[in-house]
Parts: C-alpha cells; sequence; structure tokens
C-alpha cells in the first residue's frame, strides 16, 4: 500500500503571508499594488478616531503627502471563521505625513474576506499602545 503525503492548507499562515506582503507594498509607496489588498469598500479607523476611504488613503500615497518607510509586528493574532480572517498585531509604522516624521507604536486590527480564492481587507482599526503593556 502506497502512503500519499498531502501539503495541508494553512490558511491562517496563507493570511499571514497576504499581511506580510501588504507590510511590503506599504513600504514601497506603491498605491496600485496597496490596492490589491484592499476591497473597494476598505476604510481605515485612525487613532485619532477619524475614518479614512480607499481613495482617500490612495490619493496621499500617490501624492507623496503619505510615505512608509517601516510596517513591521512585535506580535500578531490570526483567527479564521470560514471565510472571514482576523488579523491583530501590535508594531510600529512609520514614515512621513505632510514631509514630518511619524512613528506608531500601534495595535492594528484588520478584518479580511476571502472570495473567489483571494483575500481582501474590508476594514483596519489603530489603537496606540498603552506604554505599560
Amino acid at each position: 500500500m502506497e502512503i500519499k503525503y498531502y501539503k495541508m492548507f494553512d490558511p491562517e499562515k496563507e493570511l499571514k503571508d497576504f499581511c506580510d506582503r501588504w507590510d511590503a507594498a506599504m513600504i514601497k509607496n506603491d498605491a496600485q499594488e496597496i490596492s490589491a489588498f484592499m476591497s473597494d469598500d476598505w476604510v481605515i479607523v485612525g487613532t485619532d478616531g477619524g475614518i479614512t476611504s480607499k481613495a482617500s488613503f490612495l490619493s496621499g500615497i500617490n501624492s507623496g503627502v503619505l510615505t512608509h518607510d517601516r510596517m513591521d509586528a512585535d506580535e500578531v493574532r490570526i483567527k479564521i471563521y470560514d471565510n472571514t480572517g482576523v488579523v491583530t498585531t501590535k508594531g510600529t509604522s512609520a514614515g512621513k505625513y505632510n514631509d514630518q516624521p511619524f512613528s506608531f507604536y500601534e495595535w492594528s486590527t484588520s478584518i479580511f474576506i476571502k472570495s473567489d480564492d483571494q483575500w481582501h481587507c474590508v476594514l483596519t482599526m489603530l489603537t496606540p499602545v498603552n506604554s505599560k503593556t
């Protein structure tokens, strides 16, 4: 009897790789590449409580108003629920906004939906890290 070994599908690893590629695209500051990771109705809720649409976010990158030179995570938690993934990370986002340097150590929670074998982020929410954690 021949035993066949099959590579097991690991949706958490797949989504982690997807997020790593998105972070790399952010550091390249390539709006078109970044756009491919987001749903059309994606929004981000910033640490100031404001909501920014995909179009506004990408416009800032295209114009050079917003650039990133660092996107990394110290902690990553990924949970998959059918075709939905929830990714929570703690890490640093750094770059420039209106030519002013920024560096935020923050929690980021993103919700992803998988359709047609492709993940897309539908929502990102940022929260400052409490300095006591």
